[in-house]
């Protein structure tokens, strides 16, 4: 499980890196995968720094960390 969760980790920091901004309502279906795998991908990018989250109105959006895109 935990190899399954690392490489949904590594398609979502490539999903946020090619598209930016996206609703984490979204990313799951981007992905094609399930949300709980998808979530525990992204706590694992959030533990390490590599992603930030910001809320407007009712809605979560996720996004690389300032340091990812400056890294890249």
């Amino acid at each position: 499980m935990r190899d399954i969760i690392g490489n949904t980790a590594g398609r979502v920091w490539s999903v946020l890196h090619e598209q930016g901004d996206l609703a984490i309502s979204q990313i799951p279906k981007k992905l094609g995968e399930t949300p709980a795998i998808t979530y525990q991908a992204l706590g694992w990018l959030a533990r390490e720094g590599k992603i930030e989250y910001r809320q407007e109105k009712k809605t979560t959006y996720v996004s690389l960390a300032p340091s990812e895109v400056a890294a890249w």
